[in-house]
């Protein structure tokens, strides 16, 4: 695993059209984006910064104990906001590794985020990421489960050729769930950013396909399982119901 100058930001707006002002939607009497945090947190591989455009969701971060930076209200993705806070939090570039972690993830492993970093050891990689086997049928054909296909370079871990909302590769064998964590060398997320969205990228609505199109590598560690992410209100209601669950059982 990478080591060292390593930064874990996650972007946090209030803007949600499915559900607004989730980040501050309470979750067993915790705002989820702290139980993100504490997630984040507990991987221990460097120190985690909420990136928000929200003076309440700054408050709730620094209410528990969190740290928060204040970006533009107005970037098209979180990968811009978490580059801006980037040079923000370390204008002279001492961090060599951003990891972007989606706010929206309150029941993430801490163990997951550890493995987005571990295909940097390779110094070809540019981008890691993670992704799970698809166990569900229903998810194979599903176009809001995004898919990953690639070639394996090692053991649980592939090359990424493509991402897609279609049901890929056609044939016998697993497919993969796409898991939108990301770790990025320094140089890569600068890069990333500065391109103009591709026509792919358009297509398939899929941010990443915009650093494949500019022939930048991104590897994928395989994960057990896919952490739920916040997009509904009965997204919710599951979350909280699996978050009050595992708190009752440690207690």
């Amino acid at each position: 695993m990478v080591k060292g100058d390593v930064l874990v930001l996650i972007p946090a707006r209030m803007a949600a059209s499915r559900l607004p002002g989730k980040p501050l939607a309470d979750i067993g009497g915790v705002p989820m984006i702290v139980h993100v945090l504490r997630r984040a947190q507990a991987a221990a591989v460097g120190p985690v910064v909420v990136a928000t455009d929200s003076a309440d969701i700054a408050a709730a971060v620094e209410n528990a104990g969190g740290q928060a930076v204040m970006t533009r209200a107005d970037h098209a993705s979180g990968s811009d906001r978490i580059f801006e806070a980037l040079g923000r939090i370390d204008p002279h570039g001492r961090v060599s590794v951003v990891v972007n972690v989606q706010g929206d993830l309150p029941a993430l492993d801490p163990s997951e985020l550890g493995a987005a970093l571990a295909p940097l050891d390779d110094p070809a990689v540019d981008i890691a990421t993670i992704a799970a086997e698809i166990r569900k049928p229903d998810e194979r054909t599903n176009p809001n489960v995004v898919k990953v296909v690639g070639t394996e370079v090692a053991r649980g871990r592939l090359r990424a050729l493509y991402f897609t909302r279609a049901t890929a590769p056609h044939g016998d064998g697993p497919l993969y769930h796409h898991i939108g964590l990301y770790a990025y060398r320094r140089a890569a997320l600068t890069r990333f950013v500065g391109l103009p969205p591709s026509v792919l990228e358009r297509r398939e609505k899929l941010e990443q396909l915009r650093a494949l199109e500019a022939g930048m590598r991104i590897d994928v560690a395989i994960v057990e399982t896919v952490p739920l992410g916040v997009d509904t209100p009965e997204d919710l209601a599951v979350a909280r119901a699996m978050l009050q669950g595992k708190s009752q059982t440690n207690r």
